[in-house]
């Protein structure tokens, strides 16, 4: 069968489509690049925001629309939160919940067998969790799920209730996912999950000893010793015993702290746990320890109560911070949670222009950020070619990121694909620099 599969929202989901594409082709199955020449569709849904699930309808839409006699399955937060929004689209075949998310490959041929090879019924299935091994595909940055779930209650957020408590891998199941990742080439590796600070607190573990024992069990030659990385972590889950390990050159010097929000009002309707001086003395030590630390940050604007006095101490604060990196999102409400019942919803068109200032000094914010690394050279993992719309004249341009995740575009002859090279830094552009591969 030939399978296509695509992926929309975070790193998460991304590590769990690399599982699935692994569980696909170990069962016999090929992988295709386009859903127009697939047998099977399966699409993994985010619902973050609702532009979130309006973008995971019309990516259901335009794969039935390209092909359709496959068959279409999706799965994923928005088919957990939502399934009857699904089903009312025409052509879904089946709808899996995040609990049957990880035995999708089994499911997937005992519903062909089942049905003897003819379109089945929608139906919204919860199944049994199980771990598949997301072993590698030509990897070069490989994400790895080391838990799903989160048990805090943020006043904004579903995602909470779409993946419900925190679950964590065992410790020697991820060590021999990445170990069989790193065997096979993969330079990075990105550990991921819902709460990832939350990391064995069901296992009598921590994210801090399980970090330290892949990097002690990754190192010497036999498995390449790789760059590790940390996905999104939260400010409090910062602990003593984790922040002493980035005296490893191999854990990458780049931690995405969400902020959410630079006022303390606004901080605590979105219930929390730190205020803006606590973020801003955990941010000093970490740039104090680690020379050269990216720290890259996630916002919310608009959130309901928030007035235009808030919003201006939210962007003064976010301007002392100086992130190398900001991603920023207009207030959503989610039903369920509890923002969304709270008074004095901002307008639409305010939350508009709220994001787009804020977009504007986030914009700024990086190009300082970037300027302090003009003439110096830097090791940078080269992942590809870059973009069709980065291409000039001659050979392509290489795309590629430092440790503490500067995007590089740079020109070589050479195949640089899953290469790490000495790169100076020459040049500015929107959202990374350019670099001058070799001596």
């Amino acid at each position: 069968m030939r399978v296509y599969l695509d992926s929309l929202g975070c790193k998460l989901n991304q590590s769990e489509i690399e599982a699935l594409a692994h569980g696909f082709v170990q069962a016999g199955h090929h992988l295709v690049q386009t859903g127009e020449e697939a047998d099977l569709c399966v699409v993994n849904t985010c619902t973050v925001t609702h532009v979130a699930d309006r973008k995971s309808r019309q990516l259901i839409r335009r794969l039935r629309r390209v092909n359709p006699t496959a068959r279409l399955i999706v799965t994923g937060c928005y088919a957990e939160m939502y399934p009857q929004e699904i089903r009312a689209i025409d052509g879904v075949d089946l709808i899996v919940g995040n609990d049957g998310k990880e035995r999708l490959v089994e499911l997937t041929e005992s519903l062909d067998r089942e049905s003897g090879g003819s379109k089945a019924p929608t139906s919204n299935l919860q199944l049994p969790t199980s771990n598949l091994q997301a072993l590698p595909l030509g990897h070069i940055r490989a994400f790895v799920k080391i838990q799903d779930g989160c048990n805090n209650r943020c006043a904004y957020c579903i995602i909470s209730l779409a993946r419900g408590r925190e679950r964590s891998r065992s410790r020697q199941e991820i060590l021999a996912e990445i170990e069989a990742l790193v065997a096979a080439g993969c330079k990075e590796v990105v550990l991921t999950g819902v709460h990832i600070g939350g990391y064995g607190r069901d296992l009598g573990a921590s994210l801090g000893q399980l970090v330290e024992d892949i990097l002690a069990e990754t190192a010497g030659a036999r498995l390449s010793a790789p760059r590790l990385r940390l996905s999104s972590i939260e400010p409090w889950d910062l602990e003593p015993s984790l922040l002493r390990l980035w005296e490893n050159p191999r854990l990458c010097r780049h931690l995405h702290l969400p902020l959410q929000s630079g006022c303390d009002a606004t901080l605590r309707r979105m219930r929390r746990r730190y205020t803006t001086s606590q973020y801003a003395d955990l941010v000093a030590t970490m740039r104090r320890l680690i020379p050269d630390l990216a720290v890259t940050t996630d916002l919310i604007v608009g959130l309901p109560g928030e007035t235009a006095e808030e919003f201006a101490a939210s962007l003064s604060f976010v301007e002392e911070m100086q992130f190398a990196r900001t991603h920023v999102f207009k207030y959503s409400a989610r039903p369920g949670t509890a923002a969304a019942e709270m008074p004095h919803q901002v307008p639409y068109a305010e939350k508009k222009r709220r994001s787009e200032t804020m977009l504007e000094l986030a914009r700024e914010s990086s190009q300082r950020f970037h300027r302090r690394f003009l003439g110096r050279r830097m090791e940078v993992l080269w992942e590809k070619p870059g973009q069709d719309d980065e291409r000039e004249r001659g050979f392509p341009p290489w795309s590629g990121l430092t440790d503490n995740y500067i995007r590089v575009l740079a020109r070589s002859e050479l195949d640089l694909t899953n290469t790490v090279t000495s790169t100076k830094l020459v040049g500015l552009f929107d959202g990374g620099m350019r670099g001058e591969v070799g001596d």
